[in-house]
């Protein structure tokens, strides 16, 4: 499986879709809310949402499915990352709910080597993220440091640190 790409295997244009997708629950929702001490309640009270909102329900936070994308885009944009650098634009276009999967793919725009080392480049991609049914739920552009082929080599390969399997008794 891969996990991420060196600066020489992205391509600008290049569309990578993220799989699986994620289907979202209450529990994600109140748990992310819970950890980011976001109590908003749109979020967290069914009652209130119901009530008083135009959405008649609970609208699933938007910095969560920011996070999910970002997550899911891992394996095939930034998973050999050696930084993001800039997020340069983030746009929730339209709410999730409850029960709701979220599907992500993300475009090359533009790559250009590093003014400062040779053994890197930076990636500007954008994450898109959508419902079941297609609709748009969410956009963003970053900037990712990544790594050239030399620089992998040079720091011990595709996965550098991980120790081998001891045989017992020997």
């Amino acid at each position: 499986m891969q996990f991420g790409r060196t600066y020489e295997e992205f391509e600008v244009g290049a569309v990578y879709k993220h799989w699986p997708g994620k289907t979202v629950t209450e529990y994600d929702d109140h748990l992310f809310c819970l950890l980011t001490m976001n109590h908003h309640p749109l979020h967290m009270d069914s009652n209130y949402a119901e009530k008083t909102t135009d959405f008649g329900k609970n609208v699933v936070v938007g910095n969560y499915i920011y996070s999910l994308l970002l997550g899911m885009s891992v394996p095939d944009v930034s998973g050999k990352a050696i930084a993001n650098l800039e997020v340069e634009s983030l746009k929730h276009i339209a709410p999730t709910f409850h029960g709701d999967t979220i599907y992500g793919e993300t475009t090359v725009l533009d790559k250009t080597p590093s003014k400062s080392k040779s053994d890197r480049g930076i990636v500007y991609v954008e994450t898109k993220g959508y419902k079941q049914d297609g609709t748009v739920v969410c956009v963003f552009r970053r900037k990712v440091m990544v790594p050239t082929e030399t620089y992998i080599k040079e720091r011990g390969g595709e996965q550098p640190g991980r120790p081998e399997p001891k045989v017992q008794g020997k």
